[in-house]
């Protein structure tokens, strides 16, 4: 068995995956299990009860989270005129139209997240193909469509991410590093908790929350004792 493989089985070792623990126990089994030579993500994996075949039980939203993701967040804005001015005195990275279309078409995508105005959708749409399937079109349901540029780009900044239910009812989300204080991921992961509570469909029938879960990049996943998480959020 390889090093990696030894390192790996040692670090599922450590947790009962009979165990639902409370969320302190869990980020703390999540730091410990860690074992990689690089600050490893921190995942949160929840399961709700909805069926996202359906249109009116579609969970999506974005939340800023308290502590950050413990990472540079490169923001690209779409934006001309005083908007454009606006980005660049809230610290955007990269501010233009036409000419990061074309930067864009040729294959450059060194930019975690992308802003636009209202006005330069008709612009950014010729890019959509290739800006959806890596999650970076602007989108207005999670604040990226927005004239106000400049809290956009402080947001992201911050620490902001989207999140989307996938097919099977799940949503996967960063939450932070292992580097981390506890307590810190601990508000991250109830922030992202909260604002899914918040964004429930009210089509959605019977249980919302029904497994939630948390893991670093290279370790085991450990669930969490939903009754203890919804206790913290009162």
């Amino acid at each position: 068995m390889s090093k990696v493989g030894k390192q790996h089985s040692a670090a599922k070792a450590k947790v009962d995956r009979t165990v639902a623990y409370n969320v302190a126990e869990a980020i703390s089994l999540v730091k410990d299990a860690s074992f990689a030579k690089f600050d490893e993500t921190v995942d949160v994996c929840v399961r709700l009860g909805v069926d996202p075949r359906k249109a009116d039980q579609m969970v999506r939203g974005a939340v800023v989270l308290p502590n950050g993701l413990g990472k540079t967040i490169r923001v690209l804005v779409f934006a001309k005129g005083e908007k454009a001015l606006e980005a660049q005195e809230a610290g955007a990275d990269f501010v233009g139209g036409d000419d990061l279309v074309e930067k864009i078409k040729e294959g450059w995508f060194e930019f975690d997240t992308a802003i636009a105005t209202p006005d330069m959708m008709g612009t950014v749409g010729k890019i959509g193909r290739v800006l959806g399937p890596r999650g970076l079109m602007p989108n207005p349901k999670v604040g990226t469509v927005t004239f106000e540029v400049g809290r956009a780009v402080n947001e992201a900044k911050s620490g902001k991410i989207e999140y989307r239910v996938e097919k099977a009812g799940i949503v996967h989300a960063p939450v932070g590093k292992v580097s981390f204080d506890a307590d810190k991921l601990q508000e991250n992961l109830l922030s992202l908790v909260d604002a899914l509570i918040k964004a429930k469909p009210s089509t959605a029938k019977g249980t919302y929350l029904r497994k939630i879960s948390v893991s670093s990049t290279m370790g085991p996943g450990v669930a969490i004792d939903i009754p203890t998480v919804q206790g913290l959020l009162k």
